[in-house]
């Protein structure tokens, strides 16, 4: 009887011997890649209990900057951040939201995560440039012309906001065609562009129109400024224009490059 031949002595010899290696290799890698995912799934779900579930990222306490008017204890009770929430949890765009909405004195506001167990709000108060009596209180006004704050004093060296408007003429079709808060932003501009040696003394800004803002002064004198267009220019133009006749009591600067003066 005649034995095996040399294809069936090999492919017995094959069987005996296992699978290939190129198998043996897909399947290590197979085991390799299920254990990985184990242990990032593991890592994962740790990482969530950390995060959440543990104590040991939680809010604790609260610390807040910036305040000059405002109290840190203002700040912190209309946040209302949530004391024992798992930090990652905070919604701090919320938080800056409310904030600017329960405190207008606020302009901006940064709420950071500050970790393990802190949040930090950092806010800039608006500052006034004028005043604007109401009854008698006076509403303060920043330089955006934003009406803020109502306070019962007006702050140290602030000029009120007067409108001098008629029911008719140029004063009444600037304020249909402008409104009054186009107009009160157009006095807040002038009031930020008024040189600081000539902002000590002015008391009073006063709108007529859009066209037609002036200052008055402690000491009687008047500057007629015009709009609040060209501001830098027309401060240098007031300078120098003080310095030229310092006994005028007249200044016209509402075109910078033809200023007039006055009296004495």
């Amino acid at each position: 009887m005649a034995g095996p031949t040399t294809a069936e002595r090999g492919e017995r010899q094959q069987e005996s011997s296992g699978p290939p290696p190129a198998r043996r290799s897909g399947r290590l890698r197979l085991r390799l890649i299920i254990i990985l995912v184990g242990l990032l799934a593991l890592l994962g779900a740790g990482a969530v209990w950390v995060l959440y579930g543990s104590q040991w990222v939680r809010v604790e306490r609260v610390s807040v900057s910036g305040t000059r008017v405002l109290t840190p204890a203002q700040v912190r009770e209309a946040a209302q951040v949530p004391v024992g929430a798992p930090l990652i949890s905070v919604h701090t765009d919320v938080i800056e939201t409310r904030l600017r909405r329960k405190l207008p004195r606020i302009d901006t506001v940064d709420v950071v995560r500050s970790w393990p167990h802190g949040i930090g709000l950092k806010v800039s108060e608006r500052t006034p440039v004028l005043v604007v009596q109401k009854g008698g209180n006076v509403v303060e006004v920043d330089r955006k012309g934003v009406r803020f704050a109502t306070v019962s004093q007006a702050p140290k060296g602030i000029p009120a906001l007067e409108f001098s408007l008629s029911s008719s003429g140029s004063s009444a079709a600037s304020l249909r065609r402008f409104g009054e808060d186009r107009l009160v932003r157009a006095a807040a501009l002038v009031a930020r562009a008024i040189p600081a040696a000539v902002a000590r003394d002015t008391e009073t800004v006063k709108v007529r129109s859009y066209d037609d803002i002036s200052l008055e002064l402690g000491d009687g004198r008047t500057v007629s400024w015009g709009s609040s267009e060209k501001g830098a220019a027309k401060a240098r133009t007031l300078t120098a224009l003080m310095k030229a006749a310092p006994d005028a009591r007249y200044f016209d600067v509402s075109v910078p490059t033809a200023p007039a003066s006055s009296g004495s």
